[in-house]
């Protein structure tokens, strides 16, 4: 049997009730914004680090120590998260991952550095359960055929958020205050998780209150994700191709605002536009591995294209004019925060019956471990060199290694 044909047989090899395309639109939009807001919370201090550093007088490195301590959380709350998810289901989970991103945006715009770290334990925390609840949730009512684009445009949410924290975070501290921009979506976090209330009996229908909770599983969960090739190549993929993304909404902005003398504003308008082409990106890339290609060879061929544009990135500080450094930024976000529907709905497909939510957690919890890793690296290099682009150059060559890794497994 064929990979194809494997999907096509359904999630997890049985075939998933057909809800209707209302149902399945209103978990499509409800995990969007969900996972449009987890994102755009981890990216206001990175993108307001100039007015921080300029009004509290820190480095533009600590974006990427504050970035690095908020996904070392998020990436260990991956691995245990599953049988939270059973026990209470994906949109109560969601509901909290949303409190939780809300109240530590709340606590950065204190200003207190010792609350910077307590905000960025507390954001880890809510972002790390997001996308294992909405995997579990829309693997419930997608099509097996067409998952990959479902999935694409569930994660379009990813680039939605980037593209608001670009757009609006600098308008919000330029007009009103650097805190203004952490006290405006921490408002937003808290009021979408009351508004999706109305939809937890349909969409938690499945959860099993005494599903009971152990620290055993999440060896388990590495076991499954281990012990299988295809799981492990991807945690692999999530690892390098997560770490471009996590250095990308970490340091653009800085590298443009400090690095190259943009204003704040206009980093942010480079920044934003790049990521809503991501958007697109993402739906045709899940079209594309629905329809014509096979994910997984898809993915491959993204590794090798986002190696390439981290090049670019990296090649900014030697002089490029302006519409070669947005050519560059467009392509970057395009390939390196495009690819995650596609490689979601794969490893959803190959999750064992009811483990869904907790497999993914266990590959995403790698992705964790690239958003804490490429930062904290890039942030050293950075304070080494002085230059933006070494951890750019650097971070090319493990995604383009796991580009050709994934190619030669579609053999």
């Amino acid at each position: 049997m064929t990979a194809r044909e494997i999907r096509g047989s359904g999630m997890n090899g049985t075939r998933p009730a057909k809800p209707g395309i209302f149902l399945l639109s209103l978990a499509v939009g409800a995990m969007l914004v969900q996972q449009g807001l987890s994102y755009l919370s981890t990216l206001v201090f990175p993108v307001a680090m100039p007015a921080l550093s300029e009004a509290l007088g820190i480095g533009t490195a600590y974006a990427g120590l504050y970035t690095g301590l908020c996904f070392c959380v998020s990436s260990l709350g991956q691995l245990g998260c599953g049988g939270l998810i059973v026990r209470m289901g994906a949109l109560r989970v969601s509901q909290v991952s949303l409190l939780l991103l809300g109240t530590g945006l709340f606590l950065a715009a204190s200003g207190e550095i010792w609350l910077f770290v307590l905000s960025a334990l507390i954001l880890g925390a809510g972002n790390s359960v997001s996308t294992p609840a909405s995997s579990h949730l829309l693997a419930r009512y997608s099509p097996p055929k067409y998952a990959p684009l479902i999935f694409s445009i569930k994660q379009t949410g990813v680039p939605v958020g980037a593209v608001a924290a670009g757009a609006v975070v600098p308008l919000l501290v330029v007009t009103y205050g650097w805190q203004s921009a952490f006290l405006t979506f921490g408002c937003v976090c808290w009021v979408f998780a009351l508004a999706i209330q109305p939809l937890r009996g349909e969409f938690d229908s499945d959860r099993q209150p005494r599903h009971q909770l152990s620290f055993a599983a999440i060896g388990a969960t590495i076991r499954t994700v281990w012990g299988d090739a295809g799981l492990r190549g991807y945690a692999y993929a999530m690892f390098c191709f997560v770490g471009l993304q996590a250095i990308f909404g970490s340091f653009f902005v800085s590298y443009l605002s400090d690095g190259l003398g943009y204003t704040l504003t206009g980093a942010g308008s480079v920044f934003a536009l790049a990521q809503a082409i991501a958007i697109g990106a993402r739906i045709g890339w899940g079209w594309i591995g629905s329809r014509w290609i096979d994910p997984q060879r898809v993915l491959g061929g993204l590794g090798f294209a986002m190696a390439l544009a981290s090049l670019g990135v990296a090649a900014i500080g030697l002089g490029m004019p302006h519409w070669a450094i947005l050519t560059v930024a467009v392509c970057y976000s395009a390939t390196a925060v495009g690819w995650h529907g596609l490689l979601l709905a794969e490893v959803a497909r190959r999750a064992p019956p009811g483990r869904i939510g907790a497999i993914t957690g266990g590959v995403v919890a790698c992705g964790g471990a690239g958003m804490m890793t490429y930062p904290l690296l890039h942030a050293g290099l950075l304070q080494i060199t002085g230059a933006y682009g070494w951890g750019f150059a650097i971070g090319a060559f493990p995604a383009a290694l796991v580009g050709l890794r994934l190619v030669r497994g579609t053999r």
